[in-house]
């Protein structure tokens, strides 16, 4: 560049942190020449003027940090409270719209569709409804984001020729960024920040709203393992009720009545040979076969209550009384002691409804089971060799992840139309 009048002039770099910074200039308007030290004089005043920018560019640093730091410790006692998600999708927003200060920042919903739902906003100046579902370009941040599973960012809207970038730029968007929110494995939705100023966006962006998105997650996840287990629990109480019904009617319909006519029919029989009348045995019989059809009835009515080879000798030893009455071979892996009683019948009940889906689905020759306890967690596995495969929506097996739920425990089952089953079941146990 020129210098006005300047007969002479010497220049010296200034170098921040290893990077060049800009140049400092002195210069004389006399015919005269600058001394020969001025370059190393020169020199030590830039190496002040770079410490000084350093040291300013640290400040600078660790109170962002520290702003960040401040904003993620509210928002992770936030989730840490359990509070409805939209609190936390608006708190983030607008943390994330004050500290990275962003023009606008949007959390979106990845809905089936393709569609994206708006969950939150922070600082809009014209804002979407809450609940808007957008249809977002593919070629945008946001679609990007959403069609990869992964950030994305474009730093300069003019100069892309893209459809999306052009609705950007019409109001007035000039880069935007965008961080996925994967929750338990899966892309639930994404993170946007856009800005109306001339200079990119942070290039560690990207990492910064990684921090909020891992929140984010948690508090979606903490949230839907809330409603799971209020949807198990309704289902359990809602079987519980059902089977307390079906036991009353049952007694009344069945057993109860047969206990009746054989209580009649022995007065009937007790009146007959105190007279030495002929009906007395014939009458004595027919209470026999009532009290015979009683007795049966109330074994059927128990179908489901614990087995007394379960409550007398524990896992394995029902696990040998199940296998003698299997339409195939079962071997017996169970390789643990007694167990509380809540966990051997869940287990038990596991074994036994893999083992029914076997004589009803499976066409199978041959079945396993093990138990094991590692760790403090019972792990139950029933495989057979057939090629049928179980509904996993039936209610048998509905019923049966409730069961194992109920206790913290998880249920999976792989059901492949032409390959071995297997049911896996995993229990924690409570230390004694």
């Amino acid at each position: 560049m020129g210098l006005v009048g300047a007969r002479s002039a010497v220049g010296a770099p200034i170098v921040v942190d290893g990077h060049f910074w800009g140049v400092m200039l002195v210069w004389l308007a006399r015919p005269v020449p600058l001394p020969e030290t001025t370059e190393a004089r020169l020199s030590d005043f830039t190496d002040l003027i770079a410490t000084a920018i350093s040291n300013s560019a640290s400040r600078e640093a660790l109170a962002r940090l520290a702003d960040e730091q401040a904003a993620l410790r509210r928002v992770a006692t936030l989730v840490a409270s359990d509070p409805p998600p939209d609190q936390v999708f608006a708190a983030v927003a607008e943390e994330v719209a004050r500290l990275m200060h962003v023009d606008e920042t949007m959390l979106v919903r990845a809905e089936d569709d393709g569609t994206a739902t708006v969950v939150a906003e922070g600082y809009p100046d014209t804002p979407l409804a809450l609940g808007a579902r957008l249809t977002l370009n593919p070629d945008s941040v946001g679609g990007r984001v959403l069609r990869t599973g992964s950030p994305a960012r474009n730093d300069d809207y003019a100069n892309d020729p893209s459809s999306s970038a052009a609705a950007a730029l019409g109001h007035g968007i000039r880069s935007g960024v965008g961080c996925p929110i994967v929750v338990d494995g899966r892309l639930w939705g994404a993170v946007i920040a856009l800005s109306r100023q001339p200079t990119p966006m942070p290039p560690d962006l990207e990492v910064r709203l990684g921090e909020f998105t891992g929140l984010l997650a948690t508090a979606i996840s903490n949230a839907d393992a809330r409603s799971e287990v209020a949807a198990s629990r309704a289902r359990i109480a809602a079987a519980a009720v059902d089977e307390r019904r079906r036991v009353v009617r049952d007694l009344h319909d069945g057993a109860q009545q047969r206990l009746v006519h054989t209580v009649i029919t022995l007065k009937l029989a007790r009146r007959a040979l105190e007279s030495e009348s002929p009906d007395g045995p014939p009458l004595v019989t027919e209470a026999l076969e009532h009290a015979e059809a009683a007795n049966q009835e109330l074994r059927e009515l128990a179908h489901g209550i614990l087995p007394s080879a379960l409550t007398v000798g524990g896992l394995r030893a029902a696990v040998d009384a199940l296998a003698t009455r299997a339409p195939v071979p079962v071997d017996n892996g169970v390789e643990v002691g007694r167990l509380p009683s809540a966990v051997e019948a869940t287990a038990y009940f596991v074994v036994a409804e893999a083992l029914t889906n076997i004589a009803q689905h499976a066409g199978a020759e041959h079945a396993a089971v093990t138990a094991s306890l590692e760790d403090g967690m019972l792990t139950v596995q029933v495989r057979d060799d057939g090629v049928g495969g179980a509904r996993p929506d039936g209610s048998g097996l509905v019923g049966l992840a409730d069961r194992v739920a109920a206790l913290n425990g998880r249920l999976h089952w792989r059901t492949p139309p032409r390959a071995a089953r297997c049911f896996i079941a995993g229990i924690p146990v409570a230390e004694p």
